[in-house]
């Protein structure tokens, strides 16, 4: 690359860096609060999870759509555009909780979700903009931008119920108002920062490297089952669908958890806090790590961390050891996560990229909009233990994979 591409690289990286900052520290804050004000809301347990399945479905089929949305109008606009609903639905969750209506709730979830898939998309804008060494780290360095949200997001949630209370506004509105915020500061980031269009700069970076990514035409599109059917392409997959899905099983419905063992919210946010500090801090060492050690042994670590998250997690209800495990939880998803993406990314030509992404994070939103649904109704029925365990033997599943992919590998190269 040539140092002005390099340079441009390093902006676009850094912007996208600063807009996953503000945006997952919005994003975790209602997070946080989700679970519990969807009980509140409709008194009962076992819906407790039904608002974040909701965000997460809509996320899920709006991947798909901003796949191509990005293609036809770039990624600044769309990026900026994904912000803007996330920012609206933050708004109407805040005015839901004030009127105590769990419909407009489901409304504001559904148009964060629609932001949150247009977030989560920005890690492979970062990816295409760099070479094919550097984009493990690429990746990691966007990711790493919710290690802010996760420091800020968590914490939040007291003192901007504090301030909504004073209102005569119920305190679990304030995550939301401050979402809101966060959410507009960051569109305006990325409307003023995100140039050039990295769906530009992919595009130069491809011709210099031509040897990266599948070797077809650059501008040949295969078929989604075609890109699918190769085994590093479906190890990507099954890694950041699963790890998603776990993870999500176990995060969603852990405050719930903690409230029923009578926790004050600050103990709860302190845990999620930690889970988040997983998720995020240490991108920059799996980023680095999926470039020097290869993909598939980043992914390897990451699903046995998972298995000992859930299982760490029925040790004890109090706060350290449930602390601990939701940590492990976050770092188990985040080498899966950005291994994955970074394989996948690996798999594809420019004209491939945003539509494939888009489905493969459609995928994933579907499998963890299930696990969010589905925990409330485990946790109701069987309790904390057994949903734990059951996230255990998912985990399984990608740590297989992987394991057999890296063994076949080594006997005959894909």
């Amino acid at each position: 690359m040539t140092k002005n591409l390099e340079a441009i690289a390093r902006k676009i990286t850094g912007i996208l860096f600063a807009q996953q900052a503000l945006a997952s520290a919005g994003f975790i804050a209602a997070a946080t609060l989700n679970s519990i004000v969807g009980k509140e809301l409709t008194q009962n347990a076992s819906w407790a999870g039904v608002p974040t399945a909701v965000y997460l479905l809509a996320g899920a089929f709006a991947a798909f759509g901003w796949g191509y949305v990005f293609d036809a109008i770039g990624r600044r606009k769309g990026l900026t555009i994904g912000l803007l609903s996330g920012a609206v639905g933050s708004g109407v969750t805040f005015y839901a909780i004030a009127i105590h209506s769990f419909f407009f709730f489901m409304i504001g979830m559904i148009l964060m979700g629609i932001g949150n898939a247009a977030v989560t998309l920005g890690r492979f804008a970062a990816a295409e903009v760099n070479k094919p060494e550097h984009r493990g780290r690429a990746i990691s360095n966007v990711v790493i931008g919710g290690t802010v949200g996760s420091v800020i997001g968590p914490f939040v949630a007291g003192p901007a119920g504090h301030l909504v209370g004073a209102w005569g506004i119920d305190e679990l509105a304030g995550a939301y108002l401050v979402a809101l915020v966060l959410f507009a500061i960051a569109a305006a980031v990325v409307f003023i920062g995100l140039r050039p269009d990295p769906r530009e700069i992919g595009r130069e970076v491809a011709e210099k490297f031509p040897e990266a990514g599948a070797v077809i035409s650059g501008d040949e599109k295969r078929g989604l089952l075609k890109i699918f059917s190769q085994p590093a392409a479906l190890v990507a997959l099954v890694a950041m669908v699963l790890g998603q899905m776990v993870m999500v099983l176990v995060m969603v419905i852990t405050s719930l958890h903690m409230r029923g063992h009578h926790h004050a919210l600050t103990d709860i946010s302190a845990v999620i806090a930690s889970h988040t500090f997983g998720m995020y801090a240490f991108s920059i060492l799996s980023g680095r790590l999926a470039d020097r050690w290869g993909r598939g042994t980043v992914i390897l670590i990451g699903s046995v961390t998972l298995v000992a998250a859930c299982l760490a997690a029925t040790i004890s209800p109090d706060v350290l050891p449930l602390g601990v495990a939701l940590f492990l939880l976050g770092l188990g998803w985040n080498f899966c996560f950005v291994g994955g993406s970074t394989l996948l990314a690996d798999q594809l030509t420019p004209a491939e990229r945003a539509r494939t992404q888009g489905f493969n994070d459609l995928l994933v939103g579907l499998a963890s909009a299930v696990g969010s649904l589905e925990s409330g109704f485990i946790f109701a029925s069987l309790g904390y233990n057994v949903m734990a365990y059951i996230s255990a033997l998912i985990s399984a599943i990608p740590l297989a994979c992987v394991a057999y992919w890296m063994l076949r590998s080594k006997r005959k190269p894909d």
